[in-house]
């Protein structure tokens, strides 16, 4: 499989799982604090699955276990830094509701979100590269994992008075960084099989990050703490299904 297809394959899954998020924030007007921290935390179980199972694994297949080291030390850091320079949440604060900066909100979050598929695109080109296998597990189950930042993102654009049609359509727009992202690492990754581990494990740091520093404490926020050690356990199951049935 050539970088291009590659590359169309990450911006598939990041504009399905981003743009389902906008459009079933179309039918669920209001989802309830439980709900969003619940599907966070299932989200948060998806990608911990495939980190510690998948990239860290192929990584030190690949390249050694110093090398892996060194990517996902890599990973967590350049996450870190685009963190401090594009924060965002998937929670929307009263505060934010009671000033009405709905549609700065959305946006912010639109932005910072698109950003942050970059590095996830980066997983799934590295993991093409290593097997047609691990890539469509990572497609599928990061897919998976993006609807409920779309859903994210549209809730304050829906109550900042967007019709649905520039909901979804800006939603979508939000996966497309990881077509590129996609791309990129599967250039990368076909350097050698030391960049490719090294790559491998870099993506599994950025990810790691995102579900340490974002997906479960916004979980816990939203949902408190059993509903959201369910919604980790079973997005463990999930991600170990796929990962054998793929």
């Amino acid at each position: 499989m050539g970088w291009f297809e590659i590359g169309l394959l990450g911006m598939l899954a990041g504009v399905v799982g981003t743009g389902t998020g906008g459009l079933l924030s179309i039918f669920v007007k209001k989802p309830t604090p439980r709900l969003t921290g619940t599907i966070l935390a299932f989200a948060a179980g998806i990608m911990l699955a495939i980190v510690f199972l998948e990239l860290i694994e192929e990584s030190i297949d690949f390249s050694g276990y110093r090398a892996a080291i060194a990517g996902l030390s890599m990973g967590m850091l350049v996450l870190y830094i685009l963190d401090q320079l594009l924060p965002h949440h998937h929670t929307v604060t009263a505060e934010a509701v009671h000033q009405g900066r709905y549609l700065k909100k959305g946006t912010m979050l639109a932005l910072g979100i698109g950003l942050h598929n970059f590095p996830e695109g980066l997983a799934i080109g590295t993991g093409f590269i290593g097997s047609t296998e691990l890539g469509t597990t990572l497609a599928i189950l990061i897919a998976l994992h993006n609807i409920p930042e779309g859903m994210a993102v549209a809730a304050p654009l829906r109550h900042g008075g967007y019709k649905f049609q520039r909901i979804v359509s800006i939603t979508t727009l939000t996966g497309v960084p990881m077509g590129l992202g996609a791309f990129v690492g599967a250039l990368i990754g076909s350097i050698s099989p030391l960049v490719l581990g090294i790559s491998l494990a870099f993506a599994a740091g950025a990810m790691l990050y995102i579900v340490c520093d974002e997906l479960i404490p916004d979980a816990y926020e939203s949902a408190g703490a059993h509903l959201s050690i369910l919604g980790i356990f079973l997005g463990t199951v999930v991600g170990l299904l796929f990962i054998a049935w793929i």
